[in-house]
């Protein structure tokens, strides 16, 4: 029994030894590819390139409006996407536990009964002359164990890690884009209050001027025409409240599906009240984008595919196996426990595929062919990274003169209305240009809302694209 054992142990201390440098032999390490990310990846208007960028910052010194934290404090807690992206952690962490238990042999214990008898028509029947019977007892332990000579198994549990990290990866993807949208929906919500207002005033405003126009019709200085004009701009103002308001309810009922909560109101803060604390002047040191969480998980999907075409090279060699068995047996239940009843058997076996209707080269070709496709994925997720983040340097860079640009435009419109109704009082003007003037100053308005919240979506999206918001 004690040389069946030495015999066992200096099979598995060679195939050991043997593995670990075989492996090392066979199997490559990933590398990633050069050039996918470098200093010309986007585009940065001579900005200087810094090791701080807002990327590295909490998106709560980002959004600072406590109402505003509240909301996405709860959307990461209960939102559907971030517990369906969770479950699929836990799935790729129980697969890359398995993928490290592949190193470990088999073992399989369990106790049998057979029955037998012999046909007494065979010739070996014939010779014995008489139907024997024989019952047998035993309880068998099996044991397998596979070396890992070309390092299969080690690409298998590399390429189980690099999908694990990459639902992990995925999982910050999808907090990024939540805190995104939480903070985007938010701030449309301010704005269109803020518009809301607007068109409230500018319905009193119209009103008084319908009254106005009425009086000056009595008094035979405007026509009908003006008077009709002038309420048309009361009831557009007002089919304007309406749209507000719907689309108030409609995004109120889009952030409670973000915080994982039936459709219901949004507690909020005003539009003045909000800033973002982004500098353009901090830099974007182009390595950062390694940290987005979109171009992270786009490099582990490369690295799955690169560990397994190594597992798919290893089947073109030898596989070692060593099989074993042993345990007790016996014809007789009442000597199954005896010494005399042990036995045991082990095989060590080398195996060289030879012909197999091509399935390894087939699986090595699609390996290969898999790895180039997520190659060529990460690449274009990196590019599509770096005009993300030109897009919205340009857009956030250009925001603060656009504003003041739109305000003057307003200035020029409100006097433009004040001195066109004030023509008309005299009978000096055409009422026609007190309604331009007047629909003009709205838009204009509108437009310096709209123009307030394009900014902060744009800081929204360069804190984005720098991979911002999952910290």
């Amino acid at each position: 029994m004690k040389s069946l054992l030495n015999i066992i142990k200096g099979i598995t201390f060679s195939a050991v030894i043997l593995g670990a440098i075989t492996s090392c032999m066979a199997r490559k390490e990933y590398e990633r590819p050069k050039n996918v990310v470098d200093e010309k990846l986007f585009r940065t208007d001579m900005l200087p390139s810094d090791s701080t960028t807002i990327a590295n910052v909490s998106w709560k010194e980002i959004f600072t409006d406590p109402i505003l934290q509240g909301h996405i404090s709860k959307a990461l807690e209960n939102n559907l996407d971030i517990r369906i992206a969770l479950q699929s952690i836990g799935s790729a962490e129980a697969y890359l536990k398995q993928s490290k238990a592949a190193y470990q042999p088999t073992l399989s214990v369990g106790p049998n009964y057979t029955f037998q008898t012999q046909s007494i028509n065979t010739q070996f029947g014939q010779i014995i002359g008489e139907r024997r019977y024989i019952n047998q007892f035993d309880i068998t332990a099996s044991i397998g164990w596979e070396a890992d000579l070309w390092g299969k198994l080690k690409a298998q549990e590399k390429a189980q890690l690099a999908t694990y990290l990459g639902t992990v990866a995925a999982h910050k993807a999808v907090k990024s884009d939540l805190v995104a949208s939480v903070a985007s929906a938010y701030y449309q919500l301010l704005t269109f209050d803020a518009q809301k207002r607007i068109i409230t005033e500018t319905i009193a405003v119209r009103e008084r001027n319908l009254e106005t126009t009425k009086a000056l019709k009595a008094s035979g200085n405007l026509t009908e025409v003006a008077v009709q004009q002038s309420e048309a701009l009361v009831l557009n103002a007002k089919s304007l409240l309406i749209d507000i308001d719907t689309q108030i309810q409609l995004l109120e009922n889009t952030m409670s599906l973000l915080m994982g909560e039936p459709s219901h109101s949004i507690e909020r803060s005003t539009l003045e009240s909000q800033k973002l604390p982004i500098d353009v002047k901090l830099g974007y040191p182009v390595q950062l984008l390694a940290n987005r969480p979109d171009v992270m998980r786009a490099e582990y999907n490369l690295m799955n595919a690169f560990e397994l075409t190594n597992a798919a090279k290893a089947q073109f060699y030898p596989t070692l196996k060593l099989t074993g068995s042993g345990g007790l047996q016996s014809v007789d239940l009442d000597h199954l426990f005896s010494v005399n009843s042990l036995f045991a058997n082990v095989v060590a076996g080398l195996a060289q595929p030879i012909l197999n209707k091509r399935q390894i080269k087939t699986n090595y070709d699609v390996s290969l062919a898999n790895q180039e496709t997520a190659y060529l994925n990460f690449r274009k997720t990196v590019l599509t990274a770096g005009k993300e983040v030109s897009d919205a340097i340009r857009v956030f860079s250009v925001q603060d003169s656009f504003i003041e640009l739109k305000q003057k435009e307003l200035e020029a419109y409100k006097k433009s209305v004040d001195y066109s109704q004030e023509l008309v009082n005299y009978g000096m003007a055409n009422y026609l240009e007190v309604l331009n003037a007047s629909v003009n100053s709205l838009n204009a308005e509108l437009n310096i809302s709209n123009a307030e919240y394009n900014k902060m979506k744009a800081g929204i999206e360069l804190y984005q694209a720098l991979g911002g918001g999952w910290k």
